[in-house]
């Protein structure tokens, strides 16, 4: 299992993710550009000293990330129709994030082998990145049986 970020815009949702995929021991890619200069200190401080454990791989774009990583690609938006309940992960899946404020471009939505979303009260527009992350990674581990023992 895996966590790509699709060119991300906000340093401290970056380290809210790496914090939580360090917790739960799942890689992270980030694929460029950021929004934000790498270093930054709210990414830093969000991610704490749990971003030291994380094996983080950068991509200089899309076509580096499609071109170096396998395995199915999962798209979580608040656009898609599937819902998480009902989709079944497989072991070796990347879900992908999109950037907070767009999503993915079409191209990149058409490349996903799913796209899925969750479910929120009507009226609402989307979770924070990091929260949709952490529910959509937990419920994929969980499916899997990849969650920590400890």
């Amino acid at each position: 299992m895996r966590i790509a970020l699709y060119q991300p815009e906000i340093a401290g949702n970056v380290g809210a993710i790496l914090r939580l995929s360090a917790c739960l021991g799942v890689p992270v890619d980030i694929i460029d550009p950021c929004g934000f200069a790498f270093s930054d200190k709210k990414l830093r401080r969000s991610g704490m000293d749990y971003a030291e454990r994380v094996e983080i791989d950068r991509h200089a774009d899309w076509a580096n990330f499609r071109a170096k990583v396998p395995g199915r690609l999962v798209l979580m938006s608040s656009k898609a129709t599937d819902l998480i309940g009902t989709f079944a992960f497989q072991p070796e899946d990347t879900l992908l994030m999109g950037q907070e404020s767009a999503g993915v471009p079409d191209d990149v939505r058409a490349a996903c082998d799913a796209a899925i979303r969750i479910p929120m009260m009507p009226g609402l527009r989307s979770f924070n990145i990091s929260v949709a992350t952490g529910i959509a990674l937990f419920d994929a581990l969980r499916q899997t049986g990849q969650l920590p023992q400890g």
